[in-house]
């Protein structure tokens, strides 16, 4: 999934789904706190709920499963990369409770005077996701590699 990611801005994992879902509710859940956490927090909750995600394996001391949540913050970012990229464009489809959703990249760099920025922002955004991604791969790969040595020395 992560090369597909890293070949294709437009991909969507099995993890996209989960993640539109909890940018929409980050949305809901923000929105009562006034305008700017309303737009904002639909991207804070979608790279929110990966790290809390592996905050609870980690308690739960479920160690590869914490790989996973970084893959999925992975994807998350890179996701979100796509919609900061797209802030002066607007060209994605928006999902929205409204018939006309705001976008929010675009509302936010444009409040701040960033909206030139959006393609730096998305360029910056999609390295992070990168090393998030290599970081969890390799982590993955040494816990693979820890557990098969052990089991051959219990043998």
């Amino acid at each position: 999934m992560g090369i597909r990611h890293l070949a294709d801005p437009l991909y969507d994992s099995w993890f996209g789904g989960i993640t539109l879902g909890i940018h929409e509710l980050g949305h809901l859940i923000f929105g009562s706190f006034g305008q700017w956490p309303g737009v904002a927090g639909g991207s804070f909750a979608q790279v929110a709920a990966p790290i809390v995600a592996a905050g609870i394996l980690y308690r739960q001391r479920d160690y590869f499963g914490i790989t996973v949540a970084g893959a999925w913050l992975a994807f998350s970012l890179w996701s979100l990369a796509t919609y900061v990229g797209d802030a002066r464009a607007q060209e994605l489809p928006l999902l929205g409770l409204t018939p006309d959703p705001i976008h929010d990249w675009n509302w936010m760099l444009a409040r701040l005077g960033l909206l030139n920025w959006d393609k730096g922002l998305a360029l910056f955004t999609r390295v992070v996701a990168f090393f998030v991604w290599v970081g969890s791969i390799a982590l993955g790969g040494w816990l693979v590699w820890t557990m098969a040595a052990r089991r051959s020395q219990r043998s």
